[in-house]
């Protein structure tokens, strides 16, 4: 098997990735970097829930359904950590849960391995879908103290503690 949807992902977190270090490189948060990791974001969790994951489910529901509601609690965190605006602390926990997130992701018999068996027939048809996702619309990000509690609210239920985390 060729693992091109799995390249796809991986290419992408490393992408992000790299956004995200350009974006802490000095002690003053780079918006220039930041901004399009936050978009970036978005639009790779928007793929996975809207093109692979249903392509995947619909194939095969009950070996899908297995393994998705934690990956999917996850995406919810990491969206809701993207409405507060960046703080080290914040960045320090975006970057631990995509650490353990993505390794899940891409590691030999994870998700994108599950995915790419169940989807091997349709591989191109789904590169073509990717490719063609359009950038998630972006309201600037929100510094209210309610938006910041709901992304811990949104961490818990994913089984993350905002400040274990930065105690870390």
């Amino acid at each position: 098997m060729n693992k091109l949807l799995h390249q796809f992902f991986t290419n992408d977190h490393h992408r992000l990735e790299k956004l995200l270090d350009k974006a802490i490189t000095t002690p003053e948060i780079d918006m220039t970097f930041y901004m399009p990791f936050r978009s970036g974001l978005l639009r790779h969790i928007k793929m996975e829930e809207n093109i692979l994951f249903p392509a995947a489910k619909a194939i095969d529901a009950n070996k899908i359904q297995e393994i998705l509601p934690q990956f999917r609690l996850e995406h919810g965190a990491l969206t809701a950590l993207m409405v507060p605006p960046p703080t080290p602390d914040l960045i320090k926990v975006i970057k631990h849960i995509l650490e353990k997130h993505d390794f899940e992701e891409e590691k030999p018999g994870g998700l994108y391995d599950v995915c790419e068996l169940l989807t091997q027939s349709q591989t191109q048809e789904l590169l073509n879908q990717l490719e063609k996702t359009p950038e998630v619309p972006l309201h600037p990000p929100n510094p209210t103290p309610f938006a910041f509690d709901a992304a811990k609210r949104a961490l818990v239920r994913a089984g993350y503690d905002y400040d274990e985390i930065i105690m870390m």
